[in-house]
């Protein structure tokens, strides 16, 4: 027997019809794009030369996973991805968790923050690449440097604007500053981490791919710059539909985090 009233079960049921609506309309959005794309390119209106086709964006990644080539590519970049977000997301959070502790650090430093999150990080490769080599590791730097400031900034912040009352209840308990960052602070920012995660592993993948035009000999940002290089647009927008395949993947997996989060 249901422990649920009328009401609540209809709208469960409302919710899950809205869920399945919702996930209905992305895939016939994809799939409409996908055939008119085909469709497109198969009675000459767009020119397939330019703008390759879902059918030649299929034969080329059966070609280079029977080149042996395609999952070294995608691993390559994922490392990268994964070990740059880690970095970025746990120094961020350890920056963000100082400049809470020490105000006066906060606004000594926040001009810089701004500053650097700002500079062209583009423009400073062809030093990173000097400095570090022209390596995994210049790539990986490049990802930290797109990343790591711009989630400074949102953890501090979203750790500011938490409820002046609730930190003033607290201290009127004589809680230390430690206890009201960990009792406090942090689990009512919980959403807001999780959504600077989010915007995180986005910009990892792009400082990767960005890192990976700039200095690579494998990895799906290789697979675009190789395919401009010898005007292979079929290799270029393979790579491009294997980066978009992969950041959904990621943002799914920091989803699903999110919800076991939630529930805790």
């Amino acid at each position: 027997m249901s422990t649920f009233s009328k009401e609540h079960t209809l709208y469960l049921k409302k919710i899950k019809k809205n869920k399945r609506l919702v996930l209905f309309f992305q895939i016939f959005i994809v799939t409409v794009f996908l055939v008119v794309w085909e469709l497109l390119s198969k009675y000459k209106i767009i020119n397939s030369f330019l703008s390759s086709s879902p059918s030649k964006v299929y034969n080329t990644i059966i070609s280079l996973y029977n080149a042996n080539n395609l999952f070294n590519h995608i691993y390559v970049t994922t490392y990268e991805v994964i070990y740059s977000f880690i970095l970025a997301s746990s120094l961020g959070f350890i920056i963000a968790t100082i400049l809470w502790f020490n105000k006066t650090i906060a606004k000594i430093v926040d001009p810089y923050l701004t500053v650097l999150n700002s500079l062209p990080k583009v423009a400073l490769g062809p030093l990173i690449i000097i400095w570090i080599g022209a390596n995994t590791n210049s790539i990986i730097f490049m990802s930290i440097m797109i990343s790591l400031f711009i989630t400074i900034i949102n953890m501090y912040n979203s750790f500011n604007n938490t409820d002046k009352y609730y930190i003033t209840l607290l201290r009127t308990f004589n809680a230390t500053k430690i206890q009201i960052f960990t009792k406090l602070i942090v689990p009512s920012n919980k959403i807001n981490i999780i959504n600077c995660l989010k915007v995180n592993i986005s910009m990892s993948l792009i400082g990767v791919i960005m890192g990976e035009l700039l200095v690579s000999k494998e990895g799906l940002g290789y697979l675009i710059m190789y395919g401009s290089q010898v005007f292979n647009i079929n290799l270029v927008i393979t790579g491009v539909v294997l980066l978009a395949l992969l950041s959904y993947i990621m943002y799914q997996i920091i989803i699903f985090i999110e919800k076991k989060i939630v529930k805790n």
